[in-house]
């Protein structure tokens, strides 16, 4: 008897994913495909536990099984990669997820912890090991393809199990995520002033000079003393260049 092999491939695969709801495909032991499901869920749960160990940590047992398991049964993942599934997890938490009882940061969270992962294996090269020229101030500066600018609401570089704010502090959180000559992944805390020079900076794709980026920022900001400005601005644009976070052309 000839078997629609897409068909059963769909119930086989349905099936994993929701055990609960739905019956035992034809023809195979309910043990058998048990295992199959266990082997797959175990397989997607340490991956998830090793992207987002802070979320993990904070979560207690049974509602991270829950978890994974709405994310396993709701969510069509599109990508044969697994490095690609942390990603999916994401799109999942923001367009999908709808509990009440999860952490208001959630989806914060684990955005920062996938940037980590992330950039870790992104394809773009690391920078070469940057010293910060003397006229710094006259040459075209660009971001770093391994540096990301990020902004939250809550302080997610802080959340542990001892630190679980329940409403985001009137002063949002600006990180840099950047990937060094060492291919070694950091997090730097900056300001929102520098978060927004590192914006301008990024608009440019071409590059921009330095000197005129900062300009544009003082004037953005009103600044009374532009020049004072400007002194204060080169030196955190700086220290962001010895770091690879902004290059030089």
């Amino acid at each position: 008897m000839s078997i629609d092999f897409k068909a059963k491939q769909l119930e086989f695969a349905t099936y994993i994913r929701d055990s609960e709801s739905l019956a035992v495909p034809d023809d195979v032991s309910k043990d058998r495909m048990d295992t199959y499901r266990q082997l797959f869920f175990n397989n997607l749960d340490n991956f998830l536990c090793g992207t987002f160990p802070v979320l993990r940590q904070i979560t207690n047992d049974e509602n991270w099984v829950a978890l994974v398991q709405d994310f396993f049964v709701k969510h069509p993942c599109h990508t044969p990669y697994f490095s690609e599934i942390p990603e999916e997890f994401l799109d999942y938490l923001q367009n999908e997820r709808q509990n009440q009882h999860d952490f208001p940061f959630m989806l914060e969270l684990a955005h920062y912890e996938w940037a980590e992962m992330a950039l870790a294996i992104a394809k773009e090269d690391s920078p070469a090991e940057s010293v910060c020229p003397d006229d710094v101030l006259q040459k075209t500066i660009g971001l770093s393809p391994v540096a990301w600018p990020l902004a939250y609401q809550y302080p997610v570089q802080r959340i542990s199990p001892e630190f679980l704010p329940e409403k985001a502090p009137e002063q949002p959180t600006f990180l840099v995520v950047y990937r060094d000559n060492a291919d070694d992944v950091h997090f730097l805390e900056v300001t929102p002033v520098t978060y927004r020079l590192l914006e301008l900076v990024q608009e440019h794709e071409d590059g921009v000079v330095a000197e005129a980026c900062l300009k544009q920022l003082a004037t953005e900001l009103q600044h009374p003393q532009p020049e004072q400005m400007l002194a204060n601005g080169l030196q955190v644009l700086e220290g962001l260049i010895e770091k690879g976070v902004v290059l030089v052309f």
